[in-house]
């Protein structure tokens, strides 16, 4: 067992389900989704992309891209949140919400395919 890849393996997918825990619910209803669990996706997601950047295989490079495009995802709907909170006269209408948890969705769609990557390359791994 390797411990890196373990240690790796559990911030991807800790990442991926916290992303979908805030994803999940009516995508314009702003009590279905909570900002603290989309800070915990932002820093579990960043610590995962941190944990890769020593990784330069070809899969390594892969996993990231899928990394940096969560991370950036994410910091766009915690932006789009501190916007709509703080400076639109409006407030968190549930127009925001809406561009707030497709922000989050496309970063669960990357967090899912770096899920499929991992297990890929488990399985190909050979003792």
């Amino acid at each position: 067992m390797n411990l890196e890849k373990v240690i790796f393996g559990f911030f991807i997918v800790l990442a991926a389900t916290l992303n979908f825990g805030f994803f999940i619910g009516d995508i314009d209803n702003p009590s279905h989704h909570d900002i603290y669990e989309l800070f915990a996706a932002i820093v579990v997601s960043l610590i995962a992309t941190v944990l890769k950047f020593g990784d330069r295989t070809q899969i390594g490079a892969v996993h990231l891209s899928t990394s940096l495009v969560a991370d950036l995802q994410l910091i766009a709907a915690a932006m789009v949140w501190g916007y709509a909170a703080h400076i639109a006269p409006a407030g968190l209408t549930p127009d925001m919400t809406a561009k707030i948890v497709s922000l989050s969705g496309g970063a669960l769609l990357a967090n899912f395919i770096s899920v499929v990557i991992l297990i890929a390359e488990t399985i190909m791994q050979r003792r």
